[in-house]
């Protein structure tokens, strides 16, 4: 069988890991090996993140929620509960959007909530 040289090719393979990992520090971006490990790691923590990313968001949406409904006197619970037996589907992203850049529609939400609770 002959011999085949993958000069090339790996030379390709390892610039190409080298570029991935520039900004990584000490040997992690100048030594193949350890560069390989490190964009391994580096690409599963990123896949990993992307997702927890989500559950993050939606934190800071319901943070963002209850202070708005705490200073209209309501707790967040209770907000959307009430906006459940309201029959108003709106997402907790655009809530959030609405408690930030437009109070009074976020207040007549407030009121159509705690209309339902005490009814």
């Amino acid at each position: 069988m002959p011999r085949v040289k993958g000069g090339v090719v790996t030379r390709r393979r390892h610039k190409k890991t080298l570029a991935m990992t520039q900004g990584h520090r000490r040997t992690r971006r100048t030594l193949y090996k350890r560069a390989h490990e490190s964009m391994i790691h580096a690409l599963t923590y990123a896949y990993f993140h992307r997702r927890e990313r989500k559950g993050d968001m939606r934190r800071l949406w319901i943070l963002r929620i209850n202070a708005a409904c705490r200073a209209l006197g309501l707790k967040y619970g209770e907000f959307m509960n009430g906006l459940n037996e309201a029959g108003v589907t709106v997402n907790r992203k655009m809530l959030a959007d609405m408690a930030v850049k437009e109070p009074e529609a976020f207040a007549n939400l407030v009121t159509i909530a705690r209309g339902k609770l005490q009814s």
